[in-house]
């Protein structure tokens, strides 16, 4: 009998023990994928009548399609400020560049036990100003990376393009080139392997796209690329093939993610870094888009962003709040449960759709540092999803006047208008006005 009485009350103890131990929080697998030069009207649900996007589509339909992403209008502030969560005022010094004294978000997840790995485009060692440290092939570690396969880390553009015959570095070594290798094929597959490698830990892949950068050239599923003779042949209309040879990639990750049964745990973004080349005119539903790669208007910094996440995302939604660039380390910061150190705002409340605190403003701080053709668009900038004030002054009706042609007048304005200027002066007087002086390609000018 006291044997049975004591079974009984370890069992009754266990139980209890049982009750009290909190469940294993699984550690969600992260891919942020950022698309470069592709605007916001681009993207088929977007209302682009010119490119077919069904995997960003789907993705957005199940997922947030968020409708007031703002980038930097250039490719490297964009990069710099998206890995560091930090304006361009605090650590953008030149083209091409990120100073190694910088903590990326591959530092943040390494530190946190994740397998990390990048592939794409690097462009982040200072190789066209031969920068120190310009030829370090081990840069992508030292910012947290476990792997990489990239273009453009120590070697320069003019030593081998990045589409047909490409020019990647991977993990130390120079890859033997291939004519016919095409480039985002390499290096989205390297993807699928680390993700069939890891798939058992969680993991972070940073994809910075080859795609949709000019040269505008055949696709292998385009039919130009059957010839070498055309193969890298250059013309805009091979922009459309592009666009839907990067969704299409978009699908090879996603399906990867499936076949491991992964993807419910895994948060999946796609971003543009800056507008499209301005040589492209795309048709939408509310009219023909010239893109504007590198100026301050609409066109230049408003990008398409999907995120999907299964596990968190229950209900599809259109988000139409402001997201910053800072915003993805502050929500990387807020996955892993650790301090907040950007200057950028979470966005767990809008995957998870509970207490969402919408960003009201995004800031820009704009200074390229490269060639005149955009050196002169170089200000400071606040804005809602309607209406944006330069540190110049100038205060803009989005709604109405798109292009930036017409700032409003102060003895114009409504009682609205007034209330929301003084709201975008507040936020942009916490910011630094530009240096008296601006640097074109990394010099004086």
């Amino acid at each position: 009998m006291k044997n049975i009485l004591r079974c009984l009350l370890i069992l009754s103890l266990l139980a209890v023990s049982c009750q009290e131990t909190p469940p294993k929080t699984v550690k969600p697998n992260v891919i942020l994928i950022m698309a470069d030069d592709i605007g916001y009207e681009c993207l088929s649900i977007n209302g682009s009548l010119s490119y077919k996007t069904p995997v960003l589509d789907s993705l957005a339909r199940n997922g947030i399609n968020f409708a007031n992403a703002i980038s930097q209008p250039l490719c490297t502030p964009s990069r710099v400020k998206i890995m560091t969560g930090k304006h361009n005022y605090r650590n953008y010094e030149y083209f091409t560049y990120l100073n190694p004294r910088e903590k990326s978000f591959g530092n943040l997840f390494k530190e946190n036990g994740y397998k990390t790995a990048i592939v794409g485009k690097w462009q982040l060692n200072g190789i066209e100003h031969q920068i120190e440290g310009n030829d370090d092939n081990t840069r992508p570690y030292h910012f947290g990376f476990d792997e990489y396969c990239l273009w453009q880390l120590t070697k320069v553009k003019r030593q081998g393009e990045r589409f047909a015959n490409p020019l990647l570095e991977q993990n130390g070594e120079v890859l033997p080139r291939d004519e016919n290798a095409y480039g985002p094929d390499v290096v989205s597959d390297y993807a699928v392997d680390f993700i069939k490698k890891n798939k058992d830990q969680p993991f972070f892949i940073y994809y910075p796209m080859l795609l949709v950068h000019d040269p505008f050239v055949p696709t292998p599923d385009t039919p130009e690329w059957q010839s070498l003779d055309t193969r890298s042949k250059r013309d805009n209309r091979f922009y459309v093939d592009m666009v839907k040879y990067m969704d299409k990639i978009v699908g090879k990750l996603v399906n990867e993610l499936k076949n491991q049964g992964i993807a419910e745990n895994t948060l999946v973004l796609f971003v543009g870094d800056n507008g499209t080349k301005k040589t492209l005119v795309s048709q939408t539903v509310d009219g023909p888009i010239r893109g504007a790669k590198g100026n301050t208007i609409t066109h230049g910094n408003h990008v398409p962003m999907v995120g999907s996440w299964p596990n968190k995302i229950k209900k599809s939604t259109r988000f139409e709040g402001m997201i910053n660039f800072t915003d993805f380390y502050a929500t990387f910061t807020d996955i892993l449960g650790v301090p907040n150190t950007s200057d950028g705002l979470s966005m767990m409340d809008i995957f998870t759709g509970e207490n969402i605190k919408a960003r009201e403003t995004a800031t820009t701080y704009y200074d390229p540092m490269w060639g005149e053709s955009v050196s002169k668009y170089r200000n400071v900038y606040t804005q809602n999803a309607r209406y944006k004030l330069y540190k110049d002054g100038r205060f803009f009706d989005l709604l109405q006047d798109v292009l930036e042609t017409e700032p409003l007048q102060d003895n114009n304005l409504t009682a609205e208008q007034i209330e929301i200027k003084g709201v975008l002066a507040s936020e942009l007087a916490t910011f630094p006005d530009l240096p008296a002086t601006s640097y074109v390609r990394g010099q004086k000018k």
